[in-house]
């Protein structure tokens, strides 16, 4: 079997100009920025901070806040470098294929699959109950003296069964947007975008009002200071590492810091959704570069900012007797009904802000799983039939398709327990692309193309950065526990049964690979010059 059998840069450049397969170049450098702040500044900044704080680092959050982004960054470097070479839709997956072989993206476009998939889900969850929380604040829903609710929310339940109306036309209306045109779905992402960066703004300009520099101490609480965990406590429930190493809590200290930073990614999660985008993306050799970091380095800032602003607002005790939970459903609000000055437009602003912000990640999300799905059956790893595309250069019949799933998996079971699924599908993804780098570079050089176009963007201080990147996702993933860890075996063994039943007998490059070198070289001179602005189609 040729489990590791690889695709040319060049024909995979190539592959993205087939009729009825390929994607409609219309996005900028801006587009894409705005698409990686978009997809990054969600739920994280509003929760993640407060819930880490409060259960697992107290002030210290901001470490593992920059550790997360320091990650995000390296491993930042390597998908614009990879992007810059293959400007097309994949991401990792595509990636991987040219470097490490197709078994190898296979697993990480699964991965992909996980992450963006279950992402959605969980955040379109997300947006649900704060769609409930903003028809309380403005007093459109509750309930009544009796404890019944009463006005507007967003579940119904139909004899036995729960439904999220809400949620489910909030997926609709955003798979239309996509299904229309990505130029215009980023322009309704743009104004979203805008609005909620507003507000975290003023979030963090509020939130220092009321800081008090006595609430940083101490800045690194003892793992004892916490007293018995509620949240990271069993063995289940233990990072991987703290129970490799015996250690007893992964709360407080450097575990503590450490085991937040892997918590905190979530907060992250979806730059490298701006990968996924190449395809569609004007001048992608320039442009897919500076909106990947870009995005980043924005969002990386405002977390920073917002993380600080928090830990001067409340102690992790306070917010901790603040929640039922002992703190694991804490957020910025908590910190704000913590103050008794905080004005009290202070809460609808922030959930206006969660609600918005919410909205464009699942937007931009579902816009990366459709792409990932779209690139491996334009391969034939998935049923090739679902990658023609429409004459608006979207491949209507994955968004469809994709959305009702979304529906389904949204709408009616809880997602809740998934969301560190999510980090370890995505830290995967971003260890194969690191390690990926040297790989390419050896492959290029080799094939005399190393120094194919000067516009390329590479990793500086390569292999070291790559490595470097790659040792610490790898780090990352260590510090989530081990039931995440078990339920990503089960992932990954459905996604070999998968490979090896389907994937592996109609791979387009498995059927005839000198054939599909011969059909793909005569577009080969077109597609490498897929540097200027003009659209493909259209």
């Amino acid at each position: 079997m040729q489990l590791m059998r690889r695709r040319s840069i060049e024909a995979t450049i190539a592959a993205s100009d087939e009729p009825q397969r390929q994607l409609k170049r219309t996005l900028g450098a801006w587009d894409l920025m705005v698409l990686g702040i978009s997809v990054v500044i969600g739920a994280g900044i509003f929760s993640k901070a407060a819930q880490v704080s409060a259960t697992q680092t107290g002030p210290s959050v901001v470490i593992s806040f920059v550790i997360a982004g320091v990650v995000c960054a390296l491993a930042a470097l390597c998908y614009a470098e990879f992007a810059s070479y293959m400007p097309v839709a994949g991401s990792a997956y595509t990636f991987s294929y040219a470097s490490m072989g197709e078994l190898l993206a296979w697993i990480i476009g699964w991965d992909l699959i996980l992450e963006m998939f279950f992402a959605a889900s969980v955040v379109a969850k997300a947006w649900g109950l704060y769609f409930d929380n903003f028809l309380n604040v403005f007093g459109l829903g509750g309930v009544d003296a009796d404890g019944v609710a009463s006005g507007v929310h967003n579940t119904i339940h139909l004899g036995g069964v729960s439904f999220d109306w809400g949620t489910a036309i909030l997926i609709v209306v955003l798979a239309t947007l996509l299904a229309v045109g990505t130029k215009l779905s980023t322009r309704v992402t743009g104004v979203l975008t805008a609005i909620k960066v507003a507000i975290v703004l003023l979030i963090i300009v509020v939130g220092f009002a009321f800081f008090s520099a006595s609430n940083l101490s101490p800045f690194v609480p003892s793992p004892e200071s916490f007293g018995e965990s509620t949240t990271h406590s069993t063995t289940m429930t233990q990072t991987l590492f703290s129970w490799m190493a015996g250690a007893e809590l992964s709360v407080g200290g450097v575990m503590g810091i450490l085991a937040g930073a892997g918590t905190v990614f979530f907060a992250f999660i979806g730059f490298d959704v701006v990968a996924t985008a190449a395809e569609e993306t004007k001048n992608p050799r320039r442009n897919v570069p500076r909106g990947i970091l870009g995005g980043l380095a924005i969002c990386t800032g405002l977390y920073i900012a917002v993380s600080i602003a928090l830990s001067g607002m409340a102690t992790p005790q306070q917010l901790r007797d603040a929640t039922p939970d002992g703190g694991a459903s804490a957020t910025i609000i908590t910190a704000f009904q913590l103050q008794p000055n905080a004005p009290a437009w202070a809460t609808q602003v922030i959930t206006v802000g969660i609600l918005v912000g919410l909205t464009t990640v699942v937007m931009v999300l579902m816009l990366g799983l459709t792409r990932i799905v779209f690139a491996m059956s334009r391969d034939g790893l998935l049923p090739r039939g679902m990658s023609k595309t429409s004459e608006r250069g979207t491949p209507v019949m994955i968004q469809v398709g994709t959305a009702a799933l979304l529906v389904i998996v949204t709408c009616f079971f809880s997602v809740d327990v998934l969301g560190n699924m999510v980090n370890i599908g995505t830290l995967s993804a971003f260890v194969l692309v690191s390690f990926g780098i040297p790989i390419l570079r050896r492959r290029q050089l080799k094939a005399g193309g190393g120094e194919a176009h000067a516009d390329h963007f590479r990793v500086p201080w390569s292999p070291v950065l790559p490595i470097v990147s790659g040792v610490l996702c790898l780090w990352l993933m260590l510090q989530l526990d081990v039931e995440t860890w078990l339920r990503f075996l089960v992932w990954l063994a459905l996604g070999f049964a998968i490979y090896f039943l389907y994937g592996y007998r109609n791979s387009q490059l498995g059927k005839n690979p000198s054939q599909l070198a011969a059909d793909y070289r005569e577009a080969v001179q077109t597609a490498v010059g897929v540097d200027d602005d003009t659209p493909r189609r259209g």
